[in-house]
């Protein structure tokens, strides 16, 4: 193991944290606050999503329907009188057990079929929460629903109504989800899902359950687009049939094909990346889709690894110029 880069790599990381901390003390308007919420929230949702996609190789088109059906759940758990801490893992759960029903049958499929089967699963759901109006609302969807609810401590309460509370929130909830995909996906698991990625049929013949591993991600990433939706619903305050649109997972996928699938760092780079260049579109709002559309031509063509992956070549070609200069001075002074 390269000691050096360990310890490079763990440097940079603290220092990303140090800033994510700061973030409070060096923004000073709700407008952008609201900006880098959406941008945690959304990262979370695509973390998810990468390791179905990313890791498992399965193009999931449901993500949105499962981040509608945490949403949802919360929001109806809260009206009935719920508190959100318990409102939010078990509607983040009931997301994952639905999964675990929807991947029985449609995890057979492969390729095409599997994308369509799920595509369908999610427009399904939004069907449903438009037109299920008793229970959900209908198209004017669920509104008025309370902030997270206040944490007692012994030096005092924690309050979620200021914008840096709701963030550090939101914050914790990133970290949290980013750290349990790391140590899956480094785990003996982990190496699992990318055997299936790379080859299905050989990981079958050397002894890998290629169906459960599929399942397995794509009940924990249903697990974390239902807690993803669960704060979206407490954080926004109102949901409706768009939060589990179709047009959610199509986005999701644009933010991880351009920050780089199979990575931790993808998603959060390109989630962030799209919502800075959002704000930036506002003026020329209508044109957003063809712009996307060029962009992520561009990125597939020249990046087909997204950004991180640049990032990972040009740091490649500058430790290969860095060592072979190393080399060359050892070799003029011997």
């Amino acid at each position: 193991m390269d000691v050096g880069k360990f310890m490079r790599e763990k440097w940079f990381y603290v220092l990303l944290l140090i800033v994510a901390l700061l973030v409070p003390m060096l923004v000073s308007t709700r407008y952008h606050f609201q900006i880098i919420i959406m941008g945690c929230l959304f990262s979370m949702a695509t973390l998810s999503l990468n390791l179905i996609l990313g890791y498992t190789g399965q193009a999931s088109l449901a993500h949105a329907g499962f981040f509608g059906i945490g949403a949802y759940g919360v929001a109806i758990l809260m009206r009935d009188g719920v508190s959100f801490w318990l409102a939010l893992p078990f509607s983040s759960l009931v997301s994952a057990f639905i999964g675990l029903l929807i991947g029985f049958p449609t995890l057979r499929t492969r390729g095409s079929y599997f994308a369509i089967s799920t595509m369908c699963f999610g427009v399904i759901v939004s069907i449903v929460a438009a037109n299920w109006i008793d229970f959900t609302g209908g198209t004017n969807g669920i509104t008025g629903i309370r902030g997270p609810d206040p944490i007692p401590l012994l030096l005092g309460t924690i309050h979620f109504k200021s914008m840096a509370a709701q963030y550090y929130l939101v914050l914790a909830f990133l970290l949290l989800t980013l750290w349990i995909m790391h140590r899956l996906v480094y785990s003996l698991q982990g190496l699992s899902f990318m055997a299936i990625r790379n080859n299905e049929m050989l990981a079958e013949a050397v002894g890998v359950n290629t169906f459960y591993g599929k399942l397995l991600s794509f009940v924990v990433a249903n697990f974390f687009a239902g807690l993803a939706g669960g704060l979206y619903a407490t954080l926004i305050g109102n949901v409706d049939p768009s939060t589990a649109g179709l047009e959610l997972t199509f986005s999701w996928l644009v933010y991880l094909l351009i920050g780089g699938a199979a990575t931790l760092g993808g998603p959060i780079l390109g989630t962030f990346f799209i919502a800075v260049l959002m704000e930036y579109l506002q003026s020329v709002a209508e044109y957003r889709l063809i712009i996307f559309g060029a962009l992520l031509i561009v990125v597939i063509i020249y990046f087909p690894r997204g950004f991180m992956g640049a990032i990972t070549k040009i740091r490649e070609k500058f430790r290969g110029s860095r060592a072979r200069r190393k080399g060359l001075t050892r070799a003029v002074a011997s």
